[in-house]
């Protein structure tokens, strides 16, 4: 049985407020990029963050000045964060094995993991500096071993973020732009008179930016489609209710549209967590944003058993699944749609969204159910090769490749496999008399 102690007042969850058609607006400013260049560039930057410096890109002296004006204590704590990013980066990178194998006696088949050449890395601004996607991004993209790095910011209030700007330096980036919004985007993917194209994009950003990347998909690669943040607790009947009310609103604040979800298996719990989210919200500093998607997203459900709350939870497949249960590793076991788990009250996701070291860019709107988030892995290309040496096993080959590519009237590739069976076996064959 299934109870909502509190659901989304719309059927839908989504605001009855007027739509802006935000595909429209994106295609116009990538269009008008693609044709004048800089120029475009400069003239929506100027539009849209009222940011026209004689430069965009940040020289090393420039960059130097800006880090030297963070606090000392910010950048220690920079490093200490980037160094656990690091450290679980290159273990996934370590995971990853070129190999060879000789599937047949002088038949050589093998793979390789190839870093992209260039990446764009979008480290959002809009309404508060947010190092921790410089980060998620550069830092990954430098372990996977990638060599050019391209990374963007928009100004905050007509101000460049020293802090996010000391992030994206110590974090491995080799070329720095004060650049926001579709603008950065477009410029990175298409390429202008000043900045080389890159060959993939990652990071997160607002509706604007994430339309831009999924209309520049294909032209570039991108990490993975991106919404609002999602969180979802599953809660048993020892969840501290301040506890699972704190953590709700942590991921709420980051905007007006993000589902904040409690799912559990005690009424008691559901009840006295909707009190503490509502007492919270008094003396919250960013309850505006908040209160606004709780009051929107926001739902409790109880459910009879942690089964039926696992096998519900599955069915959001939300982006942050924190576990707050008497054996939070067996969600291990229990689930597999979710972007990250969060197991026991010892670990929170503001943990992953800053500091603990996996990444916190990762699927939203259920894209759960088909792929996970950002990693080392995303940088890479794996690819494969092959090579026979054998004229007896090229020449079976030949035969067999002839045969399956008449099965599907391929005869092109049939006459491929036939002179090497002609060649290596003295197969005869019609066409080649």
């Amino acid at each position: 049985m299934v109870v909502y102690l509190k659901s989304k007042p719309h059927a839908n969850g989504t605001s009855s407020s007027p739509k802006i058609d935000v595909p429209s607006i994106v295609q116009g400013v990538i269009n008008d990029i693609r044709t004048k260049g800089d120029s475009a560039v400069r003239s929506y930057s100027e539009k849209f963050d009222r940011w026209s410096p004689s430069s965009f890109k940040l020289s090393f002296q420039e960059i130097e000045n800006i880090i030297s004006k963070v606090p000392k204590q910010t950048i220690e704590d920079i490093k200490t964060v980037q160094h656990n990013v690091r450290t679980f980066a290159l273990a996934q990178r370590e995971s990853l094995k070129d190999f060879e194998l000789e599937i047949r006696p002088g038949v050589h088949l093998g793979q390789k993991n190839i870093p992209i050449s260039a990446v764009g890395a979008y480290i959002p601004g809009g309404r508060y500096p947010l190092l921790a996607s410089a980060h998620m991004t550069i830092v990954t993209a430098k372990a996977a071993g990638v060599r050019r790095v391209v990374a963007c910011t928009p100004p905050i209030n007509g101000e460049i973020p020293s802090s996010t700007i000391a992030a994206m330096h110590l974090a491995g980036a080799d070329e720095i732009y004060i650049l926001g919004g579709v603008q950065a985007v477009a410029a990175m993917a298409i390429g202008t008179e000043t900045m080389d194209k890159v060959d993939f994009i990652a990071g997160p950003g607002n509706p604007f930016v994430a339309e831009a990347k999924r209309q520049l998909f294909g032209e570039i690669g991108i990490d993975l489609p991106a919404g609002p943040t999602e969180v979802l607790i599953v809660a048993d009947h020892k969840a501290d209710p301040t506890t699972v009310a704190v953590d709700l609103l942590s991921q709420a604040e980051h905007g007006p549209d993000t589902p904040a979800v409690l799912i559990t298996t005690s009424r008691e719990v559901g009840e006295k967590s909707i009190k503490e989210v509502d007492r919270l919200l008094k003396i919250l500093p960013t309850a505006a944003l908040a209160g606004v998607s709780w009051d929107t997203f926001g739902e409790v459900i109880v459910v009879d058993s942690l089964n039926e709350a696992y096998e519900l939870a599955d069915k959001y497949a939300s982006e942050h699944v924190q576990i707050l249960t008497e054996h939070p590793r067996e969600a291990l076991e229990k689930m597999s749609n979710y972007g990250a788990l969060f197991l026991g009250e010892k670990t929170c996701v503001s943990y992953g969204d800053k500091v603990i070291g996996t990444n916190h860019v990762l699927p939203t709107k259920k894209a759960a159910r088909f792929t996970g988030g950002l990693w080392v892995g995303k940088y890479l290309k794996t690819v494969t090769y092959q090579e026979v040496t054998s004229a007896q096993e090229s020449g079976e080959l030949g035969v067999l490749c002839g045969r399956a590519a008449r099965a599907e009237n391929f005869e092109g590739h049939a006459r491929s496999g036939d002179i090497r069976a002609n060649t290596y076996l003295g197969e005869s064959f019609g066409w080649l008399q």
